[in-house]
């Protein structure tokens, strides 16, 4: 079986032609994933032309078939955004020009650090179940659609399972003794998952738990960073306590189900950011409705429970997001199990929670 290391290493004679790079160099190569006889990839497009994808095509895939390899090439193109696009056209320029008190993070810069300007958002919720990871999944890749650079923690460290909801399977690499996390539909990830075998469970007590958060933040070469999601446990026990305590500048969005209790269990959470001095964005409920086949809506966990713990913690409730699943096949060539397309109408309540945010956060 190749590895992600060769395909890089066989393609990184393809250059782009408006950077007159290579694509590797560019990090215009993403989203490599090897499974059961089939290398799909995501490969970012600074010219959207017919005739380039034609080439890209012709060439990438011919390079990973010198390999050796006879399984299926998938290869799926993205077009730049404005923000890749003006970072690597003007970042120099920028970065002379830029006053000290906007330096972003780099690679010698913690993402703790004032200077890194980085915005964190904690998404809690009082009890599990109600699809807390699930949304900050989502939120990250709808703020990642909007041009953002984001990065998910995944602090929920017992429950670990963000890389299985982005269809994630490969291992971080260690480079000059930094993790470098993978970065999957342009999101940027660490998990205690990464570092498990065999799904084996975790028996740590809260100051081994602390440690591995703060690692979290000072052993991974982020790069820089617009916007950080951090999947905190449920609940308001000792991981939750270390991220308020770590980070004061930290936002927080609280998640739940439309169900009377659910509401209920969830205001505790929302009163340790409170009592801590978090500032709480907004509530998600989550599982709100279910559309039939008719398009009616069926109120399968109740009414109002979002609304009024949003009411009582006095934020505002930022969207009822249905009950479903994507719609999504192992096949496909980006295959993740709990990510929406943008184009569907989850995906597209996501987007509009994002724009919310960049508008409250900038």
């Amino acid at each position: 079986m190749i590895t992600k290391e060769q395909i890089l290493e066989a393609v990184k004679h393809v250059y782009d032609p408006e950077f007159k790079k290579p694509l590797v160099e560019l990090n215009f190569v993403r989203d490599v994933l090897i499974k059961d006889e089939k290398v799909a990839l995501t490969i970012v497009l600074s010219n959207d032309e017919e005739l380039l994808k034609s080439q890209y095509k012709q060439d990438i895939t011919g390079a990973i078939k010198h390999l050796g390899y006879q399984g299926e090439v998938h290869i799926r193109f993205r077009a730049i955004s404005e923000h890749e696009k003006s970072e690597l056209s003007g970042g120099d320029q920028k970065q002379q020009t830029r006053p000290q008190s906007k330096i972003r993070t780099d690679e010698s810069t913690s993402i703790l650090s004032p200077e890194a300007n980085v915005r964190f958002i904690a998404v809690a919720s009082g009890k599990g179940g109600v699809g807390k990871s699930t949304v900050t999944v989502n939120l990250a890749v709808a703020l990642a659609r909007k041009g953002k650079k984001v990065g998910i923690i995944d602090a929920d460290i017992y429950g670990f399972s963000i890389p299985d909801m982005m269809g994630i399977e490969n291992r971080p690499e260690m480079v000059e003794n930094k993790i470098i996390p993978i970065e999957r539909f342009g999101v940027k990830v660490i998990s205690m998952g990464f570092f498990v075998e065999d799904n084996a469970p975790i028996i740590w007590r809260g100051p081994m738990l602390g440690k591995m958060l703060r690692n979290f933040f000072a052993e991974v070469t982020w790069g820089e960073l617009d916007y950080v999601l951090l999947d905190l446990p449920p609940g308001t026990g000792d991981v939750a306590l270390d991220v308020h305590q770590m980070i004061p500048q930290s936002k927080e969005i609280v998640v739940t189900t439309p169900h009377a209790t659910a509401a209920f269990v969830a205001a505790r959470a929302g009163a340790m950011a409170l009592q801590t001095n978090h500032e709480i964005l907004g509530v998600i409920e989550n599982m709100s409705y279910y559309l039939d086949k008719s398009g009616e809506k069926d109120y399968v966990f109740g009414r109002g429970g979002g609304g009024k713990l949003a009411e009582q913690l006095n934020t505002e409730l930022l969207a009822q997001i249905p009950l479903g699943a994507p719609d999504n096949l192992p096949t496909e060539e980006e295959y993740a199990p709990s990510v929406y397309k943008a184009d569907t109408p989850t995906g597209l309540i996501y987007l509009e929670i994002a724009d919310g945010i960049i508008a409250k956060l900038g």
